[in-house]
């Protein structure tokens, strides 16, 4: 898992990374409200780092739900994916009572894996306050083995992302 710690006005107008924050941000459909709780601080009053992470995670997990590709209750051994990488880029701090949401797309399908793109974002004014992507890989954890990505998912996520599987 790589994790780069990037500042506000530390990339030119016209860099990769930028490009990279825009065109996710335009791309992504599926947004997930979170609640930034006190115990997700630092000692610095900032959203811990870590927390970046866990907020990517539950948006998935709400946008395989939605998707219908998972239920609450469902065991998460039937899910079939897995965590393969991660990336978080932090552009601005989140503070205690800040209303955030979380955004998901799948912009990538392979044979086994997946690119999602994820945004932490400001609720009301769409400041993005982190830019990232994890690649899932679909997993059979009973035989402990990478699977083709199931076409039921794959019909589903490109069906919702608008594009051909």
């Amino acid at each position: 898992m790589s994790i780069e710690l990037y500042s506000r006005g530390e990339f030119a107008h016209n860099s990769p990374l930028l490009a990279f924050i825009i065109d996710a941000m335009s791309e992504i459909k599926f947004f997930h409200p979170i609640e930034v709780r006190y115990g997700d601080l630092d000692p610095q009053g900032h959203l811990n780092n870590a927390k970046y992470l866990t907020y990517f995670e539950q948006a998935r997990i709400r946008y395989f739900v939605s998707l219908e590709l998972f239920e609450p209750g469902q065991s998460f051994m039937d899910i079939g994916v897995i965590l393969a990488e991660a990336k978080v880029t932090y552009l601005a701090p989140v503070e205690y009572g800040t209303p955030v949401k979380a955004g998901v797309c799948t912009c990538k399908l392979g044979n086994k894996s997946m690119t999602v793109k994820q945004s932490i974002l400001h609720a009301e004014t769409g400041e993005v306050y982190a830019s990232g992507y994890v690649i899932l890989v679909t997993f059979d954890y009973h035989t402990q083995k990478t699977i083709p990505i199931p076409v039921e998912m794959r019909e589903k996520i490109s069906a919702f992302e608008g594009y051909n599987s």
